[in-house]
């Protein structure tokens, strides 16, 4: 494909021959997450004031908590991390991701204030 695409009807026109339906995805979309005793968090020390939303107590593959993860940053919408076996959660969204988690079937305490 040496032409350059000048318009949308242009785009339309490409075909992509190569790619099929019954391709495998790369990772699976809802991974099966084992059900835990967590412990929601949220402080401000060590981060500049900044407060975060920690999640503390699974235990599991690193493969799993950071699934996991994702899954509870997509669905407040921040940012985030991992690290030493925590979830790390940009902003204080203790409730929402409680609420979150016992849905998910796991078994949440609220630690402090």
């Amino acid at each position: 494909m040496d032409k350059k695409l000048n318009s949308l009807d242009a785009l339309a026109g490409i075909k992509f021959d190569h790619l099929t339906p019954d391709c495998e995805p790369l990772m699976d979309p809802s991974p099966e997450i084992i059900k835990q005793v967590l412990e929601a968090h949220f402080s401000n020390k060590g981060r500049a004031g900044k407060t975060v939303t920690l999640i503390k107590g699974f235990e599991g593959d690193i493969k799993d908590l950071k699934a996991l993860a994702k899954t509870l940053k997509n669905a407040v919408g921040v940012g985030g991390t991992v690290k030493d076996g925590e979830i790390i959660i940009q902003g204080n969204y203790r409730d929402a991701l409680i609420s979150l988690l016992i849905e998910m079937g796991h078994h949440v305490k609220r630690v402090g204030g």
